[in-house]
């Protein structure tokens, strides 16, 4: 989860000490010894720590919230919100294609963005998706991975939790250049709409993580242990499908076929979890 670089001195939140906080905890966690047993997580008495905090945080304030939008908020709206932000997040996708040399996955992505904010009404129905045109994960940690820059080691954020050295200077990075998914909600001027939108994009993701909670808290004998793991092998499984043809510079013949699309296809929208 990331944000911007503009200033909104009503908002009564700097987003550049944020960014400068976040860096922080990074390098005060770097200091910390501890007898370790996995290779990529030399911080994991500071990484415990605050996996402990942010889980009782999260039980406390958040989860909560999160339960009561996914019981008392109807699917289908619950359905067009997280299209609709995912949406947004396609332009950053697209974004961070480009700057990978991913020509075919950036057009690719684009025209899903010009598909769902058209025929999709603003993204809130993926239509794209049902056309072939799936959706392409993409950020700029994993970019600065394509770049040559190693993960470095693991690191457990406040509140946004699990990250890596890499991800954690990308988030920042993305707050002081304005350059991330959030970006267009954090340059909304009007603040009280621009923190109801971010509230409802907070609440959004977290929602989205419920099932896959239920599933650590069936499976897990070590939540932290699984969390981590299972984050470190997903980030590299992204970054290696970007390095896997790194040269690919073809347009055509993987695009979707977008007017075949037809009026059926309306009745209902498209759940992206």
């Amino acid at each position: 989860m990331s944000t911007m670089p503009v200033t909104h001195s009503t908002s009564g939140f700097n987003w550049g000490r944020f960014g400068l906080a976040a860096t922080s905890v990074v390098f005060v966690a770097g200091c910390a010894t501890t007898e370790h047993s996995n290779p990529d997580d030399p911080w994991e008495s500071y990484n415990r720590s605050m996996y402990n905090i942010n889980y009782h945080v999260d039980n406390a304030l958040i989860k909560p919230v999160a339960n009561a939008y996914k019981a008392l908020t109807p699917d289908p709206v619950q359905s067009c919100v997280n299209n609709m932000f995912r949406n947004v997040g396609d332009v950053w996708s697209a974004a961070n294609s480009f700057l990978q040399g991913r020509p075919h996955d950036f057009f690719n992505t684009l025209g899903r963005v010009l598909f769902n904010s058209t025929m999709g009404i603003g993204g809130c129905f993926d239509v794209a998706s049902k056309t072939g045109a799936k959706r392409i994960p993409n950020d700029l940690g994993t970019t600065l991975g394509v770049w040559g820059i190693g993960s470095g080691p693991y690191v457990v954020l406040p509140i946004a939790g699990p990250s890596t050295l890499r991800d954690t200077t990308a988030l920042a990075g993305g707050l002081a250049l304005g350059f991330s998914e959030s970006s267009p909600i954090i340059a909304i001027k009007n603040v009280p709409v621009r923190n109801s939108i971010l509230g409802l994009y907070f609440v959004d993701l977290r929602t989205g993580l419920l099932d896959a909670e239920a599933l650590v808290n069936d499976i897990a004998l070590d939540r932290y242990s699984f969390v981590r793991d299972a984050y470190l092998q997903r980030r590299q499984s992204l970054l290696n499908s970007k390095l896997r043809h790194p040269n690919d510079d073809g347009y055509g013949a993987d695009l979707p076929v977008y007017e075949d699309f037809g009026d059926d296809d309306f009745d209902a929208p498209v759940t992206t979890n």
